[in-house]
């Protein structure tokens, strides 16, 4: 498969604004918050099964007082504030979401690790076939970016760990900020634009 690199003219507004680490840090943050689980969980001594009889009398014994075999104080009782289920996620405001989204283009730009091709396109969904086209255009960690479904890029793609595949409406900070080059073909850019400039 031959790669054809094209130079188109990068809007200034997109690709040239001044970035922003905090906001980028922000919304890193906030993407891997929402995506954890919070099932991380602990029994309490009232969960713990058994525990509902008074081991021995209040006084007497010579021993402390006790009043449940579930104590957190023994082997085998609950667990004193542990964690229990929660949701992790927020959501930043659509502007600062934006804003950062143009902060990590605009930083890709200037560290020239933007590349527009015209069309990328395999002959059959083959992991060797997309390692080739890589290396034409020397690149070892990337995400691409089309503009449209393509089964063949996708499952060409899904077995190099420094490699993904998104399409524009899914196009994100934090898959920006992991791979080390922007692979963009013609008409994913012209669709990026129009969803910015907007």
């Amino acid at each position: 498969m031959e790669v054809n690199v094209i130079q188109p003219e990068l809007k200034e507004e997109i690709f040239g604004i001044k970035t922003r680490p905090q906001l980028l840090h922000q919304i890193v943050v906030m993407q891997l918050n929402n995506r954890r689980a919070g099932t991380a969980a602990t029994k309490s001594k009232g969960l713990v099964r058994g525990g509902g009889k008074k081991p021995w009398r209040q006084k007497g014994t010579g021993r402390a007082r006790a009043g449940s075999i579930r104590s957190p104080l023994w082997v085998g009782g609950g667990t004193i504030f542990g964690p229990q289920p929660r949701d992790y996620s927020f959501r930043m405001p659509r502007k600062a979401r934006k804003e950062a989204l143009l902060s990590a283009l605009s930083l890709k730009n200037r560290d020239g690790k933007i590349i527009v091709v015209d069309k990328l396109e395999l002959e059959e969904a083959k992991t060797k076939l997309m390692v080739k086209a890589l290396a034409e255009l020397k690149v070892t960690s990337a995400l691409i970016v089309i503009s449209r479904p393509d089964a063949t890029i996708e499952r060409s793609s899904r077995n190099i760990p420094a490699v993904k595949v998104l399409r524009v409406e899914g196009l994100n900070v934090y898959d920006l900020v992991r791979y080390e080059h922007l692979i963009l073909t013609e008409g994913a850019l012209k669709l990026l634009e129009e969803r910015l400039a907007a």
